[in-house]
């Protein structure tokens, strides 16, 4: 219904009003407006963060900055504050102690709400309740990577060979993480328990001086996340032997899974979103609504696609859900890893 401008002249005001008119034309006029139905999650003029509990540059952050960017028509301007330190927690805790109102959301990781409960003694958040779930946003496949020089001289040529190497040779083979408790330290436990065999663990202090011992020959295989081993498997420097998703990766499609040799195994990267605990129902759908929308849409999938990153979307109940069935998986692995970080 089209409202021209001399209805809300005085005379025809009041006429209007008598009558009752004006606010049914209102109630039409609402319903024929597109932006009516469309409401937005924030107050107008409001500017949202999305703390990143990591430096920038790395697949989370560039990921977040992806979605921001995404979401800017159904929800506005959203900031990206990088808060790293104490493997996310710094980040994390400030997301868990901001205001419910949902102008401040964060990135939910495997480390900060699935292994960091149990691998730290002194946590200062509590990843089951102080946050809402809003939707899972990304899964990486990790991949077990040798140095392909090193695969050549001990002729290793898959897993299984891997495998039978190690028991034929006790304590001759290593491997490399970023550190004690680390998603690439604790994938190394899981997968010397399920194998039956002993490597030794070096930590390092983070994945990519990790990356550059295994690329040096310092070490001889690890656990990398596909987005940042990916470049070296194509230049030949590493050769991938097995996927830790149960299935095999798209991205990596003549490379088996874990699982296809020790069955059961499965250890993804994964992060999304979440908000304080205390954020409104309604808010959290919005932001559902919205977020979701973004991880569906053509263009995202295919911009994640050069991470090697799986969009996954998700209402906040199975995103909750998901993150409880993780940290119970974790807990039992850090405690046979023995992995402590006081």
């Amino acid at each position: 219904m089209k409202i021209t401008p001399h209805l809300f002249s005085p005379w025809r005001r009041k006429s209007l009003l008598a009558t009752g008119t004006l606010a049914l034309s209102a109630v039409m006029l609402a319903v024929a407006s597109p932006g009516a139905l469309a409401q937005p999650a924030m107050p107008p003029g409001k500017v949202m963060r999305l703390i990143v509990p990591y430096a920038p540059g790395g697949p989370i952050d560039v990921t977040a900055r992806l979605m921001a960017d995404s979401v800017k028509h159904s929800l506005g301007t959203v900031i990206i504050e990088n808060r790293p330190g104490a493997g996310g927690n710094i980040g994390v805790d400030a997301i868990a102690k901001a205001a419910p109102d949902g102008l401040t959301i964060g990135i939910a990781a495997v480390a900060t709400h699935a292994i960091n409960p149990w691998l730290y003694s002194r946590m200062p958040y509590d990843a089951a309740s102080d946050f809402a779930a809003i939707t899972q946003m990304v899964r990486v496949p990790n991949v077990l990577v040798m140095n392909a020089d090193t695969a050549r001289r001990l002729n290793i040529n898959s897993l299984a060979d891997l495998i039978k190497y190690a028991k034929a040779n006790p304590a001759k083979l290593n491997y490399a993480s970023g550190g004690n408790g680390s998603a690439g330290h604790l994938a190394g436990e899981l997968f010397k328990s399920q194998a039956g065999i002993f490597a030794l663990h070096i930590p390092y202090n983070g994945g990519n001086p990790a990356q550059l011992a295994l690329l040096s020959g310092q070490v001889d295989f690890n656990f990398d996340n596909l987005a940042t081993a990916s470049s070296n498997i194509k230049a030949g420097k590493l050769k991938a032997l097995a996927v830790t998703t149960a299935r095999r990766s798209a991205f990596l499609p003549d490379v088996p899974a874990v699982a296809e040799t020790l069955k059961g195994f499965e250890i993804d990267t994964w992060w999304g979103l979440v908000a304080p605990a205390a954020t409104p129902r309604d808010v959290v759908a919005r932001l559902n609504q919205a977020f979701v929308a973004a991880l569906n849409a053509p263009d995202t999938k295919a911009r994640f696609s050069t991470l090697m990153a799986e969009p996954v979307a998700s209402s906040p109940e199975q995103f909750a859900a998901f993150m409880k069935s993780e940290r119970a998986k974790y807990e039992k692995v850090v405690e046979a890893s023995g992995a402590r970080v006081d």
